[in-house]
């Protein structure tokens, strides 16, 4: 039961990662027709949402679940291997999650960079 638990804390956490789709990178409007920007920030936020946050994230939970239930096991008892499977999905989950929303803020940069935007940061 804590490794569910684990898990799914792992995976709501990763879930609110995929709200990087809503990043707003800071780009040199200077000389940029602002309604048009805005028009082309959204349509790039919309092209980030596939890259899934939440599905690395659980991707990374169940690997580290795995490894960390096995690494407790060989340490003698089943408590163990829950603790270590609980960590495990934890720390893989929040690992790929953040992994995603990296991702995610490059799709959205290289989009507006290809739309022909300076984009800083």
């Amino acid at each position: 039961m804590k490794l569910m638990n684990y898990t799914m804390a792992a995976i709501v956490f990763a879930s609110t990662l995929s709200a990087c789709t809503s990043y707003r990178p800071i780009v040199d409007t200077k000389g940029q027709d602002m309604t048009r920007y805005e028009q082309d920030l959204k349509e790039c936020q919309d092209l980030a949402s596939q890259v899934s946050a939440t599905g690395n994230a659980a991707i990374g939970a169940g690997i580290s679940a795995a490894l960390g239930a096995a690494i407790g096991a060989i340490a003698g008892n089943s408590a163990s291997a829950a603790v270590g499977a609980g960590i495990g999905a934890v720390s893989g989950g929040t690992a790929g999650g953040l992994n995603g929303a990296d991702k995610q803020k490059s799709v959205i940069q290289q989009c507006l960079a290809g739309r022909g935007y300076r984009v800083l940061g």
